[in-house]
């Protein structure tokens, strides 16, 4: 089978999305299917990954994301020998996903990664939240009868969907995480980082960005490091450079640069030694739809302390595999007191943690993406040949 993924960005930026298509992407090639994906930007970048396509876009800022309303004409002809297209982002990739598809009759995947709502406030604070629960509502339930199939991560959003007014068809299937180097995963000494064995290391993976409420997480470690002297806090990861600086800023306004570590980007490899150095993994974000770094931190033994929303409620059961709380300062900084100060109840979830981790395994989630791709090219009925796209037709004759 030839797999199309459709992304707005791809490496060299590094997120959630960029790392489950690279895993994901390896582990079908590996079941002998042939994968390409297609992005915007970055035409110099070169790395060992074979059949990664990039056309032209203006580049947004230094965000990592590329603005273009097309492919190449020669990416738009090898979309177009698929048997299947994957789309990961709704806007500027599903937009051309339906109109390279269409004449040549493929179906689409369109998975929802993203809590598109959320994220409108987090970067776009001025707009009321109204307006944009009502730009999501004109435009998800058409893009989403548009496509041939819906996948949700979790569970928690499709419902998120499904409160959005989307009617078709949703299928679950958690993105996976190949969890073989996180469960064999050898911890770092921490002498190398200026620790002592009986600290306690919390742990915090991924994009340092406004979506992460990583100002509420920085603010609730200062309490718990008041009442805990040898509690510490590392922060791997990176972002915008005007966000990292902001972060570095807060960590000094809190009095915390001698407890609060910032790693900057490390390499992926070395994520499972950082994880297995630490004792808790802690989120504060509310935005997640799949949280990937939860389930590397949960296969690695670390219990997880994060926040009662969709994704992490989805992933980390309250009391046995982490501690939730609500989004409220003192009730998370007193859960996360709480888990710093029992030891035994940490090394029980830390067990739980590693074998409920298993869920996620690519191996299986890869499966059943397969099962839902075979099905949708045994069930797939072209859509009507009506006046659109016959027009598409036609308008692709210019594409060039």
């Amino acid at each position: 089978m030839k797999i199309g993924m459709m992304v707005d960005s791809y490496k060299p930026y590094v997120s959630g999305i960029t790392n489950y298509i690279e895993i994901n992407k390896r582990h079908l090639e590996r079941a002998g299917h042939d994968v390409f994906v297609f992005t915007f930007g970055d035409l110099e970048y070169k790395d060992d990954e074979p059949r990664v396509i990039h056309s032209r876009g203006v580049p947004l800022s230094d965000s990592g994301f590329y603005l273009s309303t097309r492919y190449s004409p020669a990416a738009k002809k090898l979309l177009q020998s698929m048997d299947i297209i994957h789309v990961h982002h709704p806007f500027l990739s599903g937009r051309l996903a339906l109109r390279y598809s269409r004449s040549p009759q493929i179906p689409v995947v369109f998975t929802n990664h993203t809590r598109y709502d959320l994220y409108a406030q987090a970067y776009l604070p001025m707009m009321p939240e109204e307006m944009s629960q009502g730009l999501l509502q004109a435009y998800m339930p058409s893009f989403c009868e548009a496509v041939d199939l819906v996948i949700a991560p979790s569970a928690g959003m499709e419902k998120i969907l499904r409160q959005l007014n989307v009617k078709g068809r949703i299928a679950v299937v958690p993105n996976g995480v190949d969890l073989k180097s996180f469960y064999e995963a050898r911890p770092f000494p921490r002498a190398e980082f200026g620790y002592k064995e009986d600290d306690i290391l919390l742990v915090y993976a991924g994009r340092l960005a406004p979506e992460k409420n990583l100002p509420f997480l920085l603010k609730s470690f200062a309490g718990v490091a008041q009442a805990i002297p040898n509690t510490h806090l590392l922060l791997i990861g990176s972002g915008i450079q005007q966000f990292e600086d902001e972060i570095r800023n807060l960590v000094t306004e809190l009095d915390l640069t001698q407890r609060v570590r910032l790693t900057g980007r490390i390499a992926y490899d070395k994520l499972p030694a950082y994880l297995a150095m630490c004792n808790i993994f802690v989120t504060a974000s509310i935005t997640e739809v799949h949280p990937l770094s939860v389930i590397e931190a949960m296969g690695t033994g670390l219990p997880v302390m994060g926040i009662h929303s969709v994704g992490v409620s989805d992933t980390v059961q309250d009391g046995i595999t982490g501690l939730l709380a609500t989004h409220d300062l003192p009730a998370f900084t007193a859960k996360l007191t709480r888990l710093c100060l029992t030891p035994n109840l940490c090394a029980q979830m830390s067990e739980s943690a590693r074998r409920e981790s298993s869920v996620y395994a690519i191996e299986r989630t890869t499966r059943l993406m397969l099962e839902n791709y075979e099905k949708l090219k045994r069930e797939y009925k072209p859509r009507k040949d009506n006046w659109a796209i016959r027009l598409q037709r036609l308008m692709d004759n210019f594409d060039e």
